[in-house]
């Protein structure tokens, strides 16, 4: 048989032995159900049995065994129902009619009693992981009247478990670390595994754990389940993951016990236990000396066999640079070294560099403290390299007068070629820096003319650009900047500070101030400004004003009567002379006008007007331009207003006969008679202005290019009407020249029977005057209206 099967025969056979050994008592002896419940220990209790007429005998049974709890085997399935147990009472003597009823957890469903004997079966197979106990109550009653003929006692079924369930690891797959070469017996992770037999009764959960695979490196605690590193010196760069399978298995671990299994991936986390190593013990670079200041010359790197931040380092020079010559700094992202420039290479000075780098981790060592370290030599060589032209100083200032005449030498810049070749330079201003052309310079030895004036006043700097390029080679440029002052000299007169207008009070009293007068000058002397004011000299002994100096190189204007009137002079002008300390000083004559005004008493002004004094009546002369504005408006709005009424009075119709284009023409006359209805579709009318039924615009430019169409033609006999209509209609529709307005289109179709003709005066050539209509009379009845209105229109222009 197999294994597994001989496992269950077993433990079901020992289950069946169990149950048999606590059964046997119960159908042995006759146990009776009591008034109240027994105790687990047996005891005894209070029977009663009837006497007849419902007298009762109290006395006391001893039990004869611990009735209240039974047992069944799970997951049993066997042909026919499993029996439990016997209930049975002393009642139950065979002469009286007695039932047992079973009620409670599972009563009539998974459990069933026999009525007469007291037989509980299980009816269905039990689980214990699902329930592991059911609580029920028993009674004895009559058969015949349903009476109770005991209490109801309590007891409990228990499912006695049997081990079908394996252990499961719910948490499963695990993942864990470790730092790598951790001590033996160092722990790893735990894992735990759950069996849903009952820990209770047997083994059937307890668990013993066990590897399957991952030995020898780990180990695991049968009991505790923690695993554990068991091989020394596990080095991650040798190996970084292992893969553990753990076993658990419950009955202890004996042969018939089942099991569960689960992984366990441990990874080795990296510690600081490899030195950097350069690939290289010695580097060699060749630099241009012309290399740009922080440009990289070379490249090293020292590889370590860690991970994270245990495999970075840190470089630096610890050798050969003296001069401070070079910097490294580390690539965060690749973990090299660049080596940079600090300071330009000179290839004439010195031509090799050997230096000394050493590559730091930037975690220490675990055990001993100190990080790990390595070095190498890095042997730099310069390469000479044609270099522009060097000027002796980087910015020159330079000043000059504001007065120096042309080709005037400012300055000199030099510069030389560096090379050993010792190339000749030539000078040159950037036009960029100079655009007005303001210096010259000499292309052999650098010196700086004034080619144009110069004016402080106007630029007080020049900032030019001066280049140096080799006579050998015109691409080796090299730049200067030249600061160009002007210095100053007195060449600018002072002058008034604004344009001054003074306000003098006809109250105003003798000694008033007018007005404070300063000046400002263009110039800018070492010493400062100080202004001398006079009056002109034929302005000396003025009647009306004078002047005081304020010792801040200012002066007031004041009055010397107060009999100023606007009636006799309203506006006074004070020339005045300021004078600067320049050497040679230097001098300008400005005009105060001072103007008279109306004060209030408080010396306010009022009106600076003779106006005030023009009208007798208080007027100013803002009042009469407004009132003289309301008049002239109300002019503008008769004059409309009479305008409007005009042209609405105007008639409607155009007087002009030339211009047909809205003039209707009305006929209230009866027509020719039968014989003519076949023309009364169409109105013979035709433009008497008109050359074939062409109608110029007269709104827009006439299109040289279209000819109007040939003269109008009368539809021959028995051409549809409508046809004709509608040819006349589309080709008016896509003439460009027709009106944008309403106007007659020409038809010249007659019809056809009309002894009459035409009927339009429109095509007659002569004149009104020289048309006789008596003929009209001649055609009968039906025109003798006609004719008569024609008659009457001829005697009345007689008349």
């Amino acid at each position: 048989m197999p294994k597994r099967f001989e496992e269950m025969l077993l433990d079901l056979w020992m289950s069946l032995l169990l149950v048999w050994i606590t059964c046997v008592p119960c159908m042995s002896m006759t146990p009776i159900i009591g008034q109240s419940k027994s105790t687990q220990t047996g005891g005894s209790a209070v029977v009663a049995s009837g006497l007849g007429e419902g007298q009762r005998l109290l006395s006391r049974a001893k039990r004869g065994w611990v009735w209240n709890q039974m047992f069944v085997l799970e997951e049993f399935s066997g042909p026919d129902p499993i029996l439990v147990g016997r209930l049975h009472t002393d009642l139950d003597v065979g002469n009286r009619n007695v039932k047992y009823v079973l009620a409670g957890e599972g009563a009539g469903t998974i459990f069933a009693i026999n009525e007469l004997t007291g037989d509980i079966h299980a009816m269905k197979r039990l689980d214990r992981e699902e329930k592991a106990e059911y609580t029920l109550t028993a009674q004895v009653i009559n058969a015949d009247t349903d009476e109770p003929l005991e209490p109801p006692s309590e007891f409990i079924i228990k499912v006695q478990d049997i081990n079908d369930n394996p252990p499961q690891f719910i948490e499963g797959p695990y993942r864990a670390s470790v730092p790598e070469m951790s001590a033996v017996g160092t722990p790893v992770t735990r894992v735990t595994a759950t069996d849903a037999d009952d820990p209770v009764y047997g083994n059937s959960a307890k668990l013993v754990y066990s590897i399957l695979e991952g030995q020898p490196y780990f180990s695991i605690d049968p009991n505790s389940a923690t695993i554990k590193i068991a091989l020394h010196g596990m080095d991650r760069e040798m190996k970084e993951e292992y893969l553990v399978v753990i076993q658990a298995k419950d009955m202890g671990g004996h042969m018939g016990g089942l099991s569960g299994t689960t992984a366990v991936t441990v990874t080795l986390t990296d510690i600081n236990d490899n030195p950097p190593k350069f690939s290289k013990s010695l580097y060699e670079f060749v630099i241009p000396e012309d290399l740009p200041i922080g440009k990289m010359g070379g490249k090293v790197k020292a590889n370590d066999r860690d991970i994270g931040d245990n495999a970075k380092s840190t470089y630096s020079i610890i050798e050969g640079d003296d001069q401070g010559m070079f910097e490294i700094i580390t690539d965060s992202q690749t973990q090299e070294g660049i080596l940079r420039l600090k300071k330009p290479l000179d290839y004439e000075s010195k031509r090799a560099y050997t230096l000394k780098v050493e590559a730091t981790n930037i975690r220490s060592e675990p055990n001993s403290g100190v990080p790990f370290k390595d070095t190498a030599t890095v042997k730099i060589v310069v390469e000479d390299s044609d270099e522009p032209p060097v000027f002796s100083k980087p910015m020159y200032l330079l000043e000059v007068n504001e007065s120096a005449p042309i080709n005037t030498v400012i300055g000199t810049v030099t510069a030389r070629d560096p090379d050993s070749t010792g190339s000749l330079v030539r000078y040159f201003i950037d036009r960029h820096t100079d655009l007005e052309r303001q210096f010259n310079i000499n292309v052999d030895d650098g010196k700086i003319t004034l080619a144009k004036p110069l004016d402080r006043e106007t630029d007080m700097w020049h900032n030019i650009t001066v280049t140096a390029t080799e006579v050998r080679n015109h691409s080796q440029i090299s730049r200067a900047i030249v600061a160009i002052r002007v210095m100053d000299i007195n060449d600018n007169a002072p002058e008034f500070a604004t344009e001054y207008e003074a306000f003098l009070c006809e109250n105003g009293k003798p000694g008033q101030v007018i007005q404070t007068v300063s000046a400002v000058d263009k110039d800018d002397p070492i010493q400062g400004h100080y202004f001398d004011y006079r009056l002109v000299p034929e302005m000396l002994n003025n009647p009306n004003f004078t002047i005081k100096n304020n010792q801040d190189n200012s002066i007031s204007v004041l009055a010397k009567h107060d009999t100023f009137r606007r009636q006799k002079q309203e506006m006074y002008f004070l020339p005045i002379i300021v004078t600067d300390n320049g050497n040679p000083p230097m001098s300008s004559t400005n005009t105060l006008t001072i103007r008279v005004c109306g004060c209030s008493n408080d010396g306010i002004v009022q009106s600076c007007n003779v106006e005030a004094y023009v009208l007798p009546i208080g007027l100013s002369m803002g009042a009469l331009i407004a009132i003289l504005a309301c008049i002239i408006l109300l002019l503008v709005i008769v004059v409309l207003f009479v305008t409007l009424r005009r042209h609405k009075n105007e008639p409607l119709i155009i007087k002009d006969d030339e211009d047909v284009r809205e003039n209707i023409i009305r006929y209230d006359d009866e027509g020719g008679g039968e014989e003519d209805t076949e023309a009364f579709d169409i109105a013979t009318l035709q433009n008497p202005d008109g050359i074939n039924g062409y109608l110029p615009r007269k709104d827009i430019k006439p299109d040289l290019q279209f000819m109007p169409r040939a003269g109008q033609h009368s539809g021959p006999n028995g051409v549809d009407v409508d046809e004709f209509i509608n040819v006349r209609l589309h080709e008016a529709d896509n003439d460009p020249t027709a009106p944008p307005y309403d106007s007659i289109q020409i038809y010249g179709y007659e019809g056809r029977g009309s002894i009459a003709g035409s009927l339009s005066s429109l095509e007659t050539a002569s004149s009104d005057s020289d048309q006789n209509y008596d003929y009209l009379r001649e055609w009968g009845p039906r025109f003798r209206r006609l004719g008569e209105l024609y008659s009457v229109g001829e005697s009345d222009r007689e008349t």
